[in-house]
């Protein structure tokens, strides 16, 4: 157990430009006490000690605003940089060596049942503010930037981004595509306008009804 806290706080060493020494990392980083305390409630949860292990969980969100499921199944090496709004769902499954910023969401859509998060491979990045949302594979050395939305597969060595998300990068060559990553459209907006284009619709039709009645008054 010792052993592999040193390795972690190495990792984070590794990976952070800021963390200055270990102590500084033990006492300090949400990151590391989050994922430790996932590896506690998990041994109970796997011996079907579930709401201890609901109960550590819980805790460990209380105090470092990393919510992590107890149920899912995370790799060595898992570093949860500044962490604040990380969820992690119950099957979800992370590789080694894994990523994630502030705000990421690793959830389901609501639709599903049994296998309703994703799966990551190892070396994946997630940026901050992300979601994968869905029961389908990132692959190994996969890139995710900010702010984006995934909603399906990502083969191994890509690189993601936009809502929702398009593959724009894979071995390290830009992909060619028809969709304009900078100016992507808005899915919301686009709803909006099809409703409002409704709205307008069903008045028009309201006040040639209103207009047939009053003729026929007459």
């Amino acid at each position: 157990m010792l052993r592999n806290l040193r390795e972690e706080i190495e990792l984070i060493k590794q990976r952070d430009p800021a963390a200055r020494n270990s102590l500084e990392i033990w006492l300090t980083y949400s990151g590391l006490h989050a994922v430790r305390s996932y590896r506690k409630a998990n041994w109970f949860y796997r011996r079907k000690l579930y709401t201890i292990a609901r109960i550590i969980s819980q805790w460990s969100r209380f105090f470092t605003g990393i919510e992590i499921h107890p149920g899912a199944t995370i790799g060595k090496g898992l570093f949860i940089d500044h962490g604040m709004g990380v969820v992690i769902g119950e099957t979800t499954e992370i590789g080694d060596n894994c990523v994630l910023y502030q705000g990421v969401t690793l959830g389901g859509t609501g639709k599903e049942k049994g296998k309703r998060h994703p799966t990551l491979g190892n070396n994946v990045m997630v940026g901050a503010g992300a979601k994968v949302l869905g029961p389908f594979n990132v692959g190994d050395n996969v890139k995710i930037a900010a702010n984006a939305v995934v909603l399906n597969e990502i083969p191994p060595n890509c690189t993601a981004v936009g809502v929702p998300a398009r593959v724009v990068k894979r071995d390290g060559m830009r992909v060619a595509t028809d969709l304009d990553q900078i100016h992507m459209p808005d899915p919301v907006s686009q709803e909006m306008c099809k409703l409002k284009q409704m709205i307008e619709q069903l008045n028009k039709e309201l006040r040639d009804c209103k207009e047939r009645n009053s003729q026929k008054g007459e």
